[in-house]
């Protein structure tokens, strides 16, 4: 039996996990990376942690499969998107640390270029706002600030790649400069009708053509790693950025499949087929899935930036639990919030606001408030957030979704998915295999190495844990998201630069 290696380069942490060929979960490995913080509202991460942490996740897992490299078929790369790293071409040595997705160091240039007039061509052109999000702003960046870097750029003597090129350059050993069309229609660099880099977006963010990599479609043969790695050439032929990665894990190949991965955010992807649907309202449109060069099926996505992580606030920061998983038996604890609701916007809004100035709040505290309340309600704005969003999804693609399928380590809390689905008034559903991300990757570079012949022997695997039903009155689903709607606003703008006059 042939098996395959799916390495999922996360924002907290470096993952591989092991598959058949029948698609079964036999192990992962994982090791978390640190998180740096150079300034308010920067994130950053080390590029060479990245690479090693999962280096060393590959080698971990082969162990605990019991199996070598010559019994691997394939190997699938996902990973943490808009996460923007530069590297020497000739050494393979990063210029700088790889400025996170979460990182709003740009949000003052993204502002100058919206009252440009710029936002219009770069939705027609990406499917994207101007925000601080993606890696475009992010490379101006870097070409600006880092001494001499963007003469060195116009030489073609740098790298510029998502999470997912700097992992292809070190497993070929600097051979392959390559991405897939899902990473690539992140970047604000990338043209979704034509499926190549834009000239005008370069134009517009002073991006140099010289150091883009090759974009190809999701199962493409992408490369083989370096022998001196494994011991023998592994061929990589599947790659995706990571939420496109868990809608193909979650079978969402076909127009109106639906998914939410609760991670250190959530990623809500509705699945459009060969439709372009440009939102008007905040929404993002990305490419979902592509087998082909030069044809892809197209995704309305929305990305909140935090949910996990206010988990993570609460049991860290506040020290409210001391484990992720008793939040949710203190959630249920009290019978609703106590009229709390915690907007955790810790570094902005994402969809659909799209507000790099907004912050967290907690409002509505009274002194009958516990820790159970500000829990109950952490937990629900988990639950609102993806509400916001889908119900944006619904409306702007004129799809109606009758379930939503759920990932990622909150949907293991049985509170907060049931929270989903009372305020969305749909099926929540959990599958057996919650590793979809990594599932996804394998399922990618499966089809591309042959071992499945089409995604719907991919979508036939797929099998369902929990399904969650709504168990509330319209009006009481109502009530709460107008209370949220109301804290939302009051949220907005709050760290916004002050004026002077």
């Amino acid at each position: 039996m042939k098996y395959i290696l799916a390495l999922d380069q996360g924002t907290t942490s470096s993952r591989t996990a092991v598959f058949d060929s029948d698609g079964n979960l036999i192990t992962f490995a994982q090791e978390e990376i640190e998180q740096h913080y150079p300034q308010p509202g920067w994130v950053e991460h080390d590029p060479e942690e990245i690479w090693q942490s999962q280096l060393r996740t590959v080698y971990e897992a082969l162990k605990r499969a019991h199996i070598t490299a010559g019994d691997v078929a394939a190997i699938g790369i996902t990973n943490q998107r808009e996460t923007t790293i530069v590297w020497d071409r000739a050494s393979g040595e990063p210029v700088h640390r790889a400025i996170v997705w979460q990182d709003r160091r740009t949000a003052a240039y993204c502002a100058e270029l919206k009252a440009a007039g710029f936002e219009a061509r770069s939705r027609a052109i990406t499917g994207l706002p101007l925000d601080p999000y993606f890696s475009g702003t992010k490379v101006h960046w870097l070409l600006q600030n880092v001494a001499g870097l963007r003469d060195r750029a116009e030489r073609g003597e740098v790298c510029f790649g998502n999470v997912d090129s700097w992992l292809l350059w070190k497993l070929t050993g600097g051979k392959q400069h390559r991405t897939d069309y899902t990473n690539a229609s992140r970047t604000l660099l990338f043209d979704l009708t034509t499926l190549n880099w834009s000239g005008e977006m370069l134009a517009m963010l002073k991006v140099p053509a010289a150091v883009l990599p090759e974009a190809l479609p999701c199962t493409a043969h992408f490369g083989d790693t370096d022998a001196s790695l494994f011991g023998t050439a592994i061929p990589i032929t599947g790659i995706a950025g990571d939420q496109q990665a868990a809608l193909c894990g979650q079978a969402g190949f076909t127009a109106g499949a639906a998914k939410c991965t609760y991670g250190t955010g959530s990623f809500v992807l509705a699945n459009t087929g060969e439709k372009i649907v440009q939102s008007q309202k905040g929404l993002l449109t990305t490419v979902a899935f592509s087998s082909e060069v030069g044809k892809a099926s197209y995704a309305l996505e929305g990305a909140v930036f935090v949910s996990g992580a206010a988990v993570q606030w609460i049991r860290d920061e506040m020290g409210f639990v001391k484990g992720s998983p008793e939040t949710d038996a203190l959630a249920r604890s009290v019978p609703d919030s106590g009229g709390v609701v915690f907007v955790p916007a810790f570094v902005g809004l994402g969809a659909p606001h799209w507000d790099p100035y907004a912050r967290g709040m907690i409002l509505g505290i009274t002194r009958g408030t516990t820790r159970a309340h500000i829990v109950h309600a952490a937990l629900e704005s988990i639950a609102c957030q993806a509400a916001d969003v889908i119900r944006l999804i619904q409306q702007e693609s004129g799809v109606t979704l009758t379930e939503l399928r759920v990932d990622g380590g909150v949907s293991q809390n049985d509170f907060a998915m049931q929270r989903q689905a009372d305020l969305l008034g749909i099926d929540v559903v959990r599958p057996v295999v919650s590793e979809t991300t990594a599932l996804g990757a394998a399922y990618l570079a499966g089809l591309g190495a042959g071992i499945w012949k089409t995604p719907d022997d991919v979508a036939s695997k797929w099998k369902v844990d929990q399904r969650y039903k709504s168990s509330i009155p319209q009006e009481a689903r109502a009530k709460t998201l107008r209370r949220w709607a109301r804290a939302i606003e009051r949220c907005r703008g709050w760290d916004a630069p002050e004026d002077d006059n």
